[in-house]
């Protein structure tokens, strides 16, 4: 009997341009060590929900059901730190209301549809590195980031954006 295929998903605040530019002039400027599996850039974001492996069947009704108006979200990142698992992280220097109300509202959305929730606290950040411990983290400039949308990711050998919910800029 085979499994219902499924997708690895993920919901995220998807950089524009000029912040995904800002955010690899951020990751250059550390002195990353040997062990370093740096993210690429066009996959830099900041993840608001992981889904893990959801059936593809309830894709549709997904991309339905995830409200496609989102109020702009402002934050500033402007420290890196790596967590015990060796992941180096750049974080904002207080989680925005309005970050917290978008991340309640899809969280909901997910409930509604029968998906589990992650059970850690929410950490918002960006994933700079992988395999990172060593690092000595450099200060960093703030990055203020005005986030206009978020987006529905495929995760399958790099993230592939599905949809785009709220205004989208490139």
């Amino acid at each position: 009997m085979n499994a219902e295929p499924t997708l690895r998903l993920f919901l995220a605040l998807w950089p524009d341009d000029d912040t995904r530019a800002t955010l690899l002039a951020r990751q250059q400027a550390q002195t990353w060590p040997a062990t370093a599996r740096l993210t690429r850039g066009d996959d830099l974001h900041l993840t608001l929900h992981f889904l893990g492996q959801v059936p593809q069947t309830l894709l549709p009704a997904l991309k339905q059901a995830l409200p496609a108006p989102c109020a702009p979200v402002a934050l500033t990142l402007d420290r890196v730190e790596v967590w015990p698992n060796g992941v180096a992280v750049l974080l904002p220097d207080a989680t925005p209301p309005a970050l917290l109300a978008l991340h309640r509202q899809l969280g909901d959305t997910l409930t509604q549809l029968g998906l589990l929730l992650e059970s850690r606290p929410y950490q918002p950040h960006v994933t700079l590195a992988r395999r990172a411990r060593g690092l000595i983290p450099q200060a960093v400039l703030p990055l203020r980031w005005t986030a206009q949308h978020y987006v529905l990711v495929h995760s399958d050998h790099g993230y592939h954006p599905l949809q785009h919910y709220g205004r989208h800029q490139r």
